[in-house]
């Protein structure tokens, strides 16, 4: 009876336990998978150079000369013969064709296309793409366009006005790329993972690696640098690491990073991050404001007399002076305690970047202040 007991009590915080880990782990963590990519798991970038035809006069002109030549060689091609001053479309336009190969993308998968005019032509609209090999860094062809060309947008006009809606002479393929490369990879076959984390931070990295070797009991992942974690393969893993890997990637850890205030002066926006503090201060913030208005008045002489139409001028000066008083931001002060105690002074967005600018100035703000 006493065993039985003990075995419930145990059963029970184990729950509680779980419960309670599971409700620490989703308070604000965030999964492994969104911090951070695998080494050899990207995507590589295609780009071909191609004609679009089918236009309806809004193609290049006489200025596009490489479009005429292309049309020669092409027609060259297909056995006709035919001179380059005898070319005179305006049906056709020289577009450059880029593309996104995903990872582990297998010949026949067909994927999406931009297609971009690189001469004069006005509009793209219901044009189509002929058959265009997209190529690698390396200079080998991994998928080949054609298809019809969706511009999203649209130009008309005529003699004394038009029309433009987005940008008629960028357009894109839906799936009309087709893959016919499939790209070497010996991903399945390795013995150690390299996990690198967008945004470096040691304490990010620590914590990765801890959330790691806490799941498999061992300690397999190893903290290179701040951006680097290296992952040995475990030996039923060995030929498996797609499960592995989906392992990791649900892990949920708590990211660190620097305590940074972003100021966009253009739009007046301000951002400031959760470990943002400031030291001990006092700030003061009204706001001047000065109206000078000019008026001219006109000084009209008597009926009958010899006096003369003078004008003269009239300045109204007007002086506004904010009463804010004086502020203090006790030391330390979290993120909520600053916008507590601006919000007190009446300050808009504009102002706020005069007065973080100000406390960085002055030694109180603990974190890197970042202007774009």
């Amino acid at each position: 009876m006493t065993a039985h007991r003990t075995y419930r009590w145990l059963w029970v915080a184990a729950v509680l336990l779980a419960v309670w880990g599971g409700f620490l782990s989703t308070a604000g963590a965030v999964r492994i998978k969104d911090l951070a990519n695998i080494k050899g798991v990207r995507p590589n970038q295609l780009v071909g150079y191609g004609l679009v035809v089918g236009l309806d006069g809004t193609g290049d002109g006489k200025k596009a000369v490489f479009t005429v030549q292309s049309m020669v060689s092409m027609l060259e091609k297909m056995g006709i013969t035919v001179s380059a001053d005898d070319i005179k479309v305006k049906n056709v336009a020289a577009v450059m064709v880029t593309a996104e190969l995903p990872p582990f993308a297998r010949s026949g998968t067909a994927i999406d296309a931009l297609v971009s005019s690189i001469g004069d032509a006005q509009n793209l609209q219901g044009g189509n793409l002929l058959m265009t090999p997209l190529k690698a860094a390396n200079g080998q062809v991994y998928a080949v366009a054609q298809g019809p060309v969706n511009t999203g947008g649209f130009a008309a006009g005529g003699a004394g006005a038009s029309v433009r809606k987005n940008f008629p002479t960028v357009g894109r393929l839906l799936g009309g790329a087709i893959v016919e490369r499939d790209t070497n990879s010996d991903f399945n076959q390795r013995d150690a993972l390299t996990i690198g984390i967008d945004q470096p931070d040691f304490t990010t990295a620590l914590r990765m690696t801890e959330a790691i070797n806490t799941l498999f009991y061992d300690p397999i992942a190893t903290a290179v640098d701040a951006a680097t974690i290296q992952v040995k393969v475990p030996t039923p893993y060995l030929g498996n690491l797609v499960g592995l890997i989906a392992m990791i990637e649900k892990l949920e850890v708590m990211p660190d990073g620097m305590a940074r205030v972003v100021i966009n002066e253009r739009t007046g926006t301000v951002v400031m991050g959760e470990n943002v503090r400031i030291s001990t201060i006092a700030i003061a913030h009204g706001n001047l404001s000065i109206v000078v208005k000019d008026n001219s008045r006109v000084s009209q002489p008597l009926p009958f007399s010899q006096g003369q139409t003078v004008v003269t001028p009239d300045t109204e000066l007007s002086v506004k002076e904010g009463e804010n008083q004086l502020v203090l931001i006790p030391g330390s002060a979290s993120i909520g305690e600053v916008v507590k105690a601006l919000n007190a002074l009446g300050v808009s967005p504009r102002d706020l970047i005069a007065i973080f600018q100000a406390i960085k100035a002055a030694g109180a703000l603990q974190a890197d202040l970042e202007v774009i």
